[in-house]
């Protein structure tokens, strides 16, 4: 076996290549150089970070589940995990920058048309195009059906009208990929791609929120903005599967992502001070009950990432995997606010101050509890999955797709060294 090259070598124990180890090294590199500069100043601004943003984009790594017939580098899920935990250990708000429009990216890959893939997919992978998906609205929530935007069918155009909130990379995205309602029930959503600079598109006033200073979260407005049929998504009644197929298959596994690099910060950094902070004569990290903690929030981290990274394994390989998604989406978040507490614990006092990182880590960590379901609805998923009334899979329905992004992934890397 060349481990080389090989797709199922398991150098670290963690399904990763040597090919995903010189990924790790870029992005670290790229993070630690380019970002680590600007995040005190992303923190006192808590302003929106466009020209890093564009920066990052530029770095083609939007594109790493795009097929390189497309311009993508083609190295599928556990890339776009690392890819994102990387950037998010340094910054959680470019880590949810670029696991947002990686989520974008789903939709097209899925539910686009040749020449929707053709137009859009390129430029996304060379980094000139941010995509976005909007489905919430203020009413409806995680509440998908009960969304109230709609698009009216004029002649070759539809007519849409509405509001989405909480749309990531609202305010630097350059393709909004939105659910709205073309007719009624579970049958009456419908996908669209719409242009940012499209008349009839704006967007609302920007606020900052608790954490992710840097990151666009905000909402966008649509009044009578005529979009092109040809711009529709698939069928008209395809919004349902669009938007959940999109969340599962990418959203859970990005925004594990992005709670595991932050996560890796927090115990990074409380072992940092637990060996530099003196009492009693010692350094903290020689106390019992420190050391207790600190093996805690190791055994949590080490837990976190193997959920994480095998569920895009199986992903990548096509394999049925909705419920491990969901997992590591679960695991990832909670157990990245148990070390939270448990590092403010190990902290004390000093943990609330912003002379240290911490408690950046802990207001960032939080923001990943809500999008693409709370730890409630993960359990009530996984709940389903264990009484064998599971609602479909949608690693199984998109199975053919998966598995020739898998064949892609597979000769890209044998064609490495």
């Amino acid at each position: 076996m060349d481990t080389e090259t090989d797709f199922e070598a398991h150098i670290d124990g963690y399904f990763t290549t040597r090919r995903h180890d010189r990924l790790r090294e870029e992005v670290r590199s790229f993070a630690e150089t380019e970002v680590a500069p600007r995040v005190a100043e992303m923190e006192a601004s808590r302003s929106i970070q466009y020209e890093l943003s564009r920066l990052i984009a530029r770095q083609k790594w939007i594109g790493v589940t795009i097929g390189p017939e497309y311009g993508g580098l083609g190295l599928g899920h556990l890339a776009k995990t690392i890819i994102i935990e990387e950037l998010a250990r340094v910054s959680g708000a470019m880590g949810a920058m670029v696991q947002a429009s990686q989520l974008g990216v789903a939709k097209i890959l899925h539910y686009g048309n040749e020449e929707q893939k053709r137009r859009w997919l390129p430029a996304v992978a060379e980094g000139d195009c941010l995509p976005t998906i909007a489905t919430t609205e203020v009413e409806s929530g995680g509440h998908v059906l009960g969304m109230s935007t709609t698009a009216e069918r004029v002649g070759d155009d539809y007519i849409v009208n509405g509001r989405k909130v909480f749309v990531g990379n609202s305010h630097i995205g350059d393709l909004h990929g939105v659910i709205v309602r073309t007719g009624s029930g579970s049958k009456g959503l419908s996908g669209f791609l719409i242009e940012a600079d499209r008349p009839g598109v704006s967007l609302g006033e920007y606020t900052p929120t608790m954490g992710l200073h840097g990151f666009s979260f905000g909402e966008i407005i649509f009044d009578n903005c005529r979009v092109p049929a040809e711009n529709l998504l698939g069928s008209e009644g395809d919004g349902l599967a669009i938007a959940y197929s999109s969340s599962v298959l990418y959203g859970r596994t990005n925004l594990a992502a992005v709670a595991l690099g932050i996560h890796r910060a927090i115990v990074e950094e409380t072992v940092e001070y637990a060996a530099n902070r003196y009492r009693y004569g010692k350094p903290l990290s020689e106390l019992p009950t420190v050391k207790q903690k600190l093996g805690q929030m190791q055994s949590q981290l080490m837990t976190a990432r193997l959920a994480v990274y095998h569920a895009s394994h199986l992903l990548d390989l096509g394999m049925s995997c909705d419920a491990e998604l969901i997992n590591a989406k679960l695991v990832n978040v909670e157990l990245a606010l148990d070390s939270a507490r448990t590092a403010m614990e190990v902290h004390a006092a000093c943990g609330l101050s912003t002379d240290r990182p911490l408690e950046r880590y802990v207001r960032d960590a939080y923001h990943i509890f809500a999008p693409a379901g709370t730890s409630d609805i993960q359990r009530l998923r996984l709940a389903e999955t264990a009484l064998g009334a599971g609602k479909g899979q949608w690693s199984q329905r998109l199975a053919p797709q998966l598995r020739a992004a898998s064949v892609s992934l597979r000769e890209s890397v044998s064609c490495v060294g």
